[in-house]
């Protein structure tokens, strides 16, 4: 699981510290107690971000032994999966029982059936699959937070919605909620905000975009790559992270440089036809306006002459009337 490593109460005993010793190191902050009877040295933790710091709880966690697997958010951590807006406090772990949900200070457990093939391991770590993490994370989680982490799973561990459910037994609990999420994954959506503009189209009952669309023009001419694109209406949308005119601009290039492209580009698809919506992180703290501005916009691209050009789709296709064929759990 990475640095720094974690110093259990035994290994510090065998190396001749005493109980009192190792709470002198803690009371005087020499140490950081992550569990109890497993420690860090404070230079190393906080050094350590927020996820770091979870993996650290998660190793904490198995270290002390039993037949825990991690699971939900403390899987996804393991396995790489963006999350956003989940507690990370406490490490998450699953027993092979029907019964026996428990809650402490740094841990929560959970009782539910494994079957084999929902388990894997990971530098010898049991920790649950990819597939069943987003499983248990869409019967859990809000819909939003399940979108993003479910989004990301099936970008990078080449996921399908089917996967998930599969993963879900008839009697899970959460099952029906974990399907919606499910139904609505896509693997072109890639950043947090662009999984959290879709969970927007969806609570709003906006028509469901494609996403990752390379436009051109009549003449052929590659005007851009866009998040979104309405294609029926004319309209593309776009997510402005500040992180493309920051630490992502192209070497020997300033965030100006990127700006002004960007409006060159926004310049050529409105003379290709085509209505634009931009938004940024703001607008998704609040997304009436935004709503108001995409209906419009879907308005006004249809009452005017479609674009002139073609569009070649980069990403899987949402279904255009925003209810993409149903999954169900395993039987």
């Amino acid at each position: 699981m990475g640095e720094p490593s974690i110093i259990t109460r035994e290994s510090a005993r065998s190396r001749g510290l005493s109980d009192r010793e190792i709470r002198r190191l803690v009371d005087s902050g020499t140490w950081v107690r992550v569990i109890r009877g497993v420690y860090v040295p404070r230079s190393a933790y906080t050094a350590l971000d927020v996820v770091e710091r979870h993996r650290l709880l998660c190793e904490a966690t198995v270290s002390v032994g039993g037949d825990l697997v991690l699971s939900h958010v403390s899987a996804a951590i393991l396995h790489g999966f963006t999350v956003w807006n989940v507690p990370l406090e406490r490490a998450h772990v699953i027993r092979d029982k029907p019964t026996g949900n428990s809650i402490s200070n740094s841990r929560i457990v959970h009782a539910g059936r494994l079957a084999p093939g929902d388990v894997t391991d990971l530098r010898g770590t049991a920790v649950t699959t990819p597939a069943r993490t987003v499983a248990d994370l869409a019967a859990t989680l809000p819909f939003e937070q399940a979108l993003v982490i479910g989004d990301h799973a099936l970008r990078t561990a080449h996921l399908v919605p089917e996967d998930i459910a599969h993963a879900l037994h008839p009697s899970h609990p959460g099952s029906r909620k974990a399907c919606r999420v499910a139904r609505f994954l896509e693997p072109g959506s890639e950043s947090v905000g662009e999984s959290r503009s879709r969970a927007a189209f969806i609570r709003e009952q906006l028509p469901l975009p494609v996403t990752q669309a390379d436009v051109f023009d009549a003449a052929g001419n590659h005007l851009g790559r866009v998040d979104f694109l309405w294609k029926e209406d004319g309209v593309i949308g776009e997510f402005d992270g500040r992180i493309k005119y920051g630490r992502l601009v192209p070497e020997g290039s300033t965030p100006e440089d990127v700006l002004w492209a960007e409006k060159r580009r926004e310049d050529a698809l409105r003379a290709a036809g085509w209505q634009i919506v931009r938004w940024t992180w703001d607008d998704l703290s609040n997304t009436d306006e935004l709503t108001a501005r995409i209906r419009a916009a879907l308005l006004r691209g249809r009452q005017a002459a479609a674009p002139a050009g073609r569009v070649r789709y980069s990403g899987r296709q949402s279904s255009s009337s925003g209810i993409p064929g149903g999954v169900k759990p395993r039987t």
